[in-house]
């Protein structure tokens, strides 16, 4: 259980950070902790993509290509449902695996995280991984939820809801609302406080924390506390403003010395995000279920965004948040430097991903009902 890094260098994020206005939004800058260089990737990061970005080059673009083939999903899934993180909570967390009916009879599974020194009346973070709508578990972001409870003795609760292609839309967007659903009438049992819900998600995860949001406000329902957005998919129908267009080479800062790493990153998974409308089995992804940018709720709740510099969302993460702060809704806006995307999924790898969980056990701690 030793971190991969100093961690002095998780202090030193936090002493370094500053607020600027980006693309008209508030922003909390989180600098490379010991690293100035403007527009470098972390150092640890970048020992990393750059072995990546040697074995990319020697590739072939098909294999980079998003389709439905059996062959294909499987590869990237491989890719997406990697699990690399140093585990680093050294108390014992509990952790109890159940399932839920959803309306089809589909038992969905679910996990529960929680201390042995759990709050009375806790709150519950709900937990939606990400994964890109067709890969993904509880496994990838388990020592994030543990660190999590190890830092607040709340609870934490993933759910895996049935994923893509197999299972077209909305049937993951559903399982995760009916997880929400179950939650609200039974976390009572577990001397949790049913009023004090955050619902969160990381990429595609994102994506479907706001479906929960929206299908909460439409059904005139109170129940979610808040909703945390690391790197989020809102804006799948690509719709183009002011605030979505953007330069990758105007609008993302990139050290001239690493652009054969940092670039390609950028670019390749936007070109994946491109094809996630064939997995999910819609074309109708300009509504706000898919796109959430495209129609914002003046009752959504008190939110958390977080994003890396080097991040092919940022762009549409900020683009969100503007609109939320128009609402005058209360939003958080972290920007990480030198980081790109799924950094949580890196706990006791990188000291950004540590940072991010206290940023999140903070934001449960102060927003609670």
């Amino acid at each position: 259980m030793v971190r991969k890094y100093d961690i002095n260098l998780v202090h030193t994020i936090r002493e370094k950070q500053y607020t600027e206005i980006r693309r008209d939004v508030p922003v909390i800058i989180k600098p490379i902790p010991d690293c100035d260089i403007k527009g470098a990737m972390d150092p640890r990061l970048y020992q990393n993509s750059k072995k990546i970005s040697l074995i990319m080059r020697f590739l072939p673009k098909s294999l980079m290509k998003m389709d439905m083939s059996p062959k294909s999903i499987s590869r990237l899934r491989k890719m997406f449902n990697g699990v690399d993180y140093t585990p680093i909570v050294e108390e014992t967390i509990e952790e109890f695996q159940f399932t839920i009916k959803a309306d089809d009879g589909f038992n969905i599974p679910m996990t529960r995280f929680s201390s042995q020194k759990q709050l009375d009346n806790s709150p519950v973070l709900y937990f939606i991984h990400g994964g890109g709508f067709f890969a993904g578990s509880t496994d990838v972001i388990r020592e994030a939820l543990r660190l999590f409870v190890s830092q607040t003795n709340m609870i934490a609760v993933s759910i895996d809801y049935r994923l893509a292609p197999e299972n077209p839309f909305p049937i993951g967007h559903t399982d995760c609302y009916t997880g929400l659903r179950w939650l609200v009438d039974n976390v009572n049992k577990w001397k949790a406080d049913p009023t004090n819900i955050f619902v969160a998600g990381d990429s595609a995860g994102g994506n479907l924390t706001a479906y929960c949001c929206n299908r909460n406000i439409e059904e005139e329902r109170d129940d979610i506390a808040g909703q945390i957005l690391l790197y989020p998919t809102l804006n799948m129908g690509g719709l183009k403003d002011q605030y979505t267009t953007f330069d990758i080479d105007k609008d993302i800062a990139i050290y001239p010395k690493q652009k054969n790493v940092i670039r390609p990153g950028i670019e390749a998974f936007n070109g994946l995000s491109s094809g996630l409308s064939d997995i999910l089995g819609t074309k109708d992804t300009l509504t706000k279920y898919l796109s959430p940018y495209v129609s914002v709720s003046e009752k959504n709740p008190v939110t958390m965004i977080t994003s890396g510099e080097h991040d092919f969302l940022t762009i549409e993460s900020l683009a969100y948040a503007k609109k939320l702060i128009d609402l005058g809704i209360d939003t958080t806006f972290t920007l990480y430097e030198g980081m790109g995307h799924a950094y949580i999924d890196h706990i006791g790898n990188y000291p950004q991903a540590e940072d991010c969980v206290t940023d999140i056990s903070d934001f449960v701690k102060k927003n609670r009902r």
